[in-house]
């Protein structure tokens, strides 16, 4: 009598995106339980739950961004070096420039439609009181200003009541990174060590990357747990409509834009969001793109088949300047939703500009904060009331969580629509993307069409 076969579970239910599905039902339990331990506690006290929250979630974001300086620098001078080995490596670099501005493009046009159907700013019950200019303003001379690296390492200092802190402008280290990579591969033979070096160096961040990869489950039952303890409705308040202005133009984005854009570049869009999705959670729950950046970097090589040499430049890039929540959706609404409370009126002038500076100002953001920033450059070139964004901050928090989702979202999408449209896409490893896990670096098939 032969053993019966016992039945396995389906890929799906037991790998990486199922488990990150759990963390995020796991946290939002969590959440709710910590929430109520806190509601008996005195203002600005938390309970131990809560703590461990929150300790849980900073600590895998610090994780997260630990390893971006080195992966930046080992992959981009390793890209910069192997794209040499590619015939239209060029046209690599304008094409993912030009998909960066259609999808930004569309999605602030989403964000310009739903303003004006929702008006969030009519209506409102908030307190002219709140009222703020931000501490830090976007500036095309700032976004000049941050191009510049500072010192060889991109490296910047803060003080504060705790002390010094340390951070890295990433654009700069993206700017010294290609410059070192193009100067390598120009000095020639010299330079084969170096390169050999830091390609060496990227395998081993790959490894340790995978590492924290694995703790994302962990890492986003802590967060959305921090998040629902911590925000809970209450910081919705009077701007309630504005928030969901907000979402409902992700979501138009994210539900309609996107799925057009790959089925324009016959792309499958259920299997796209299948493979992208520990991508967009981890974006939601996280708020980083650069804390995503290297989970995206592996889903979209191990998932969708984009070709290393490519996905290494089109990431990090994407990770500074490709920004549809924060520099495209978000702006376009709450620049509407400042000129209605202030009971300006804007006309096709000021709708043109809001779509010129989304698209083109998305950039100008990438060394400093992001959407703050990005709103005080549209509502400056407008003439609005700069005071109008510290009526917003409330709601920072909760709209920044979809913001980031779409952000990742879009760049892993621009990633494999230009990688498709110019034929460097692995359909055998596309085909394999959504039964296969996440794994440590392993060897992948050669792919004849890179070097075509």
């Amino acid at each position: 009598m032969s053993t019966p076969t016992p039945r396995r579970l389906p890929v799906w239910s037991t790998g990486f995106g199922a488990q990150v599905i759990a963390g995020l039902i796991v946290g939002l339990a969590l959440g709710l339980v910590a929430r109520s331990m806190d509601a008996g506690l005195p203002d600005g006290e938390h309970g131990w739950l809560s703590n461990a929250l929150t300790w849980g979630g900073n600590t895998y974001v610090q994780l997260l961004k630990l390893m971006i300086p080195p992966l930046i620098f080992a992959a981009v001078v390793t890209s910069v070096a192997n794209l040499r080995k590619v015939a239209n490596a060029a046209k690599l670099a304008v094409s993912t420039l030009v998909w960066f501005a259609v999808t930004a493009f569309f999605s602030v046009l989403a964000g310009i439609a739903v303003g004006l159907v929702l008006q969030p700013g009519v209506g409102t019950g908030v307190d002219p009181a709140d009222a703020a200019e931000p501490s830090t303003q976007g500036s095309w001379l700032g976004f000049l200003n941050s191009v510049v690296p500072s010192n060889i390492l991109g490296l910047g200092a803060s003080a504060g009541d705790s002390g010094v802190s340390l951070n890295f402008n990433v654009l700069q280290l993206l700017v010294i990174s290609l410059a070192i990579g193009i100067a390598a591969v120009k000095t020639g033979k010299a330079a084969e060590p170096f390169l050999a070096f830091t390609e060496s160096l990227l395998k081993v961040v790959q490894v340790i990357l995978w590492w924290i990869i694995r703790l994302a489950p962990i890492g986003t039952a802590a967060l959305i747990g921090k998040a629902v303890a911590t925000y809970g409705w209450e910081a919705l308040g009077s701007l309630g409509k504005f928030v969901l202005a907000i979402y409902v133009g992700l979501a138009l984005v994210i539900g309609v834009i996107y799925p057009l854009t790959l089925l324009f570049n016959r792309l499958p869009v259920l299997g796209f969001f299948r493979r992208v999705w520990p991508v967009t959670s981890l974006g939601f729950v996280t708020r980083s793109s650069m804390g995503v950046m290297p989970v995206n970097q592996r889903i979209v090589e191990e998932r969708m088949g984009v070709p290393r040499e490519y996905a290494s430049f089109a990431i990090p890039l994407g990770a500074t300047s490709k920004m549809d929540g924060c520099a495209a959706v978000y702006p376009a609404i709450a620049a509407i939703f400042v000129a209605q409370f202030y009971g300006i009126d804007l006309g096709i002038t000021e709708y043109l500009l809001i779509v010129i500076v989304s698209v083109l100002g998305s950039a100008a953001t990438a060394g400093t904060t992001g959407a703050t920033v990005m709103l005080t450059l549209v509502l400056s070139t407008l003439g609005l009331p700069l005071a109008g964004v510290g009526l917003l901050l409330a709601t920072e928090p909760i709209i920044d969580m979809g913001r980031t989702a779409v952000n990742v979202t879009g760049q892993a999408l621009v990633t494999a629509v230009v990688a498709n449209r110019e034929g460097i896409l692995d359909e055998e490893i596309w085909e394999a993307g959504e039964q296969r896990d996440l794994q440590p670096d392993t060897p992948r098939p050669e792919q004849a069409t890179v070097t075509a």
